[in-house]
């Protein structure tokens, strides 16, 4: 491994300034064309259509890409919000991931205080900024192997359904990374950041329970409460915490839990979540949440039955090309608050008792190769079939926290699209260099394998069910 990364390093610096010249011109054309993208995101962001249910966001992303002269083809993989969009021919395939999902609950103006929207969900990940993002730089390395007449091809992957849905498994799965050399994604943060930052594994299912309705008060004897099965389960497993690794976590919501309190529950659910930043970890705590359900039904004499809802792979990380991005991150910078933008920052601080420090927005956190892993990400399966790499940028005011009001609100502002194209900027010059130079290619593969191991065999977490297109509904 190290002798990989010392020639890398080498090759690297070689070609740095060179890549640097090249991207010049592509970087002054996002900027020329920021007004345009910044438009895209924010009508995406009102939009905030939640996973599976992103009819507008991908229209837009996708046409935008068809009038841009990519080769477009919708419904990939039996999603009808998953696309795909290709420019160029032969190798190497640079594949660049777009996310564009909203939130559920987390409706929220573009203010410094909590003010709710009105809809039914929110862009609290940021994703209307990921997705467009990185359409900015797919168009940008379109236009790029344009002009140089170079060989290979850009492919933008629309990617619905992160949040719980794991639309990019189903992708993975049904091959459509097989020929691709390298996968770029990016997410929203509130610094900007480059480091390896692996994820979780994670597994998700809808526990259901299946009882008998009756008058609670009148004939509660008759009654075989859905409800309670629920509860019992929950017990079980909030005392399973203690005897699991502590690295795991393990999370719920009851999302039906009856109508009226004088009506025994006939029907009752509960939607969990497994993690563990080791797959194998996720699948034995998972197995044992399903063994509490099966007892808790067993208990209070209903049914249960369980839909797998998500599965998603740990991420693999890959040191050749995080160093490439990290350079790359560097090269592009941070940026400075206005007057405006600075007055709005303070008052989302003050919102969660933080003073204000912009020091990793107006520049980029040191390298460190040891970050935790805090959350999960269907990108983890794609990382087990072909080299990849990711960044953040700082789209929320420094110390917000994901799947906040205060993301929500910071991404509707020139704060989240400043970050924006900061990330749009990256992933240009990454995959340039990329195009360019086919020896970090190689080395970032020869890495690839060596860290997925000689007998590894991908097999997506949520099996063979397909996807769960009415996960968000009502």
């Amino acid at each position: 491994m190290r002798t990989i990364l010392t020639s890398f390093v080498l090759l690297f610096s070689a070609c740095l300034t060179v890549a640097q010249t090249n991207g010049e011109k592509a970087l002054n054309e996002i900027d020329k064309k920021s007004s345009i993208y910044n438009e895209i995101a924010l009508q995406i962001w009102n939009f905030s259509e939640m996973g599976y249910l992103e009819e507008k966001s991908a229209a837009l992303l996708s046409e935008t890409l068809k009038k841009e002269g990519f080769t477009i083809k919708t419904g990939v993989a039996g999603i009808p919000t998953a696309f795909t969009a290709e420019y160029g021919q032969g190798s190497p395939v640079i594949a660049i991931l777009g996310e564009y999902d909203a939130l559920p609950g987390l409706s929220q103006q573009a203010v410094p205080e909590k003010l709710s929207a009105g809809k039914e969900a929110g862009h609290a990940c940021g994703h209307h900024l990921f997705g467009t993002a990185s359409m900015a730089a797919a168009i940008s390395l379109k236009n790029w192997l344009k002009d140089n007449k170079m060989k290979g091809t850009v492919r933008f992957y629309g990617c619905p359904a992160e949040e719980g849905g794991s639309g990019k498994v189903y992708l993975t799965r049904d091959g459509l990374f097989s020929d691709v050399d390298v996968a770029l994604h990016w997410h929203p943060g509130s610094v900007n950041s480059a480091n390896p930052g692996a994820a979780m594994a994670n597994k998700s299912a809808k526990f259901r329970f299946f009882g008998v309705s009756a008058h609670a008060a009148g004939a509660p004897e008759k009654g075989r409460s859905a409800l309670d099965a629920v509860e019992a389960m929950n017990y079980m497993v909030n005392m399973m915490r203690e005897h699991i690794p502590q690295e795991s976590r393990i999370h719920y919501v009851i999302t039906e839990g009856g109508k009226a309190p004088n009506v025994v529950p006939d029907f009752a659910e509960v939607y969990y979540y497994a993690r563990h930043e080791n797959r194998n970890t996720v699948i034995n705590i998972f197995d044992r949440i399903v063994k509490a359900a099966e007892g808790a039904a067993m208990g209070t004499e209903t049914r249960m039955q369980y839909e797998m809802i998500g599965g998603t792979h740990e991420l693999l990380e890959n040191e050749t090309l995080q160093k490439l991005v990290y350079q790359n991150l560097s090269t592009v910078g941070g940026f400075s608050y206005t007057y405006e933008e600075r007055v709005f920052a303070e008052k989302i601080a003050q919102s969660m008792n933080l003073k204000l420090n912009t020091q990793f927005s107006e520049s980029i956190m040191p390298y460190n190769p040891d970050a935790f892993p805090l959350g999960s990400t269907d990108v983890g399966d794609v990382s087990f079939n072909v080299p990849t790499v990711g960044f953040s940028t700082a789209t929320w005011v420094p110390g917000t926290p994901a799947h906040s009001w205060q993301a929500v609100a910071a991404g509707g502002t020139t704060i989240g699209t400043k970050g924006m194209l900061t990330a749009a900027k990256t992933l240009t010059l990454t995959g340039i260099e990329l195009f360019q130079n086919p020896e970090i290619i190689q080395n970032a593969k020869a890495e690839f394998l060596e860290r997925r191991g000689e007998n590894f065999k991908y097999t997506p977490l949520l099996g063979d069910r397909k996807p769960a297109l009415d996960y968000r509904k009502n």
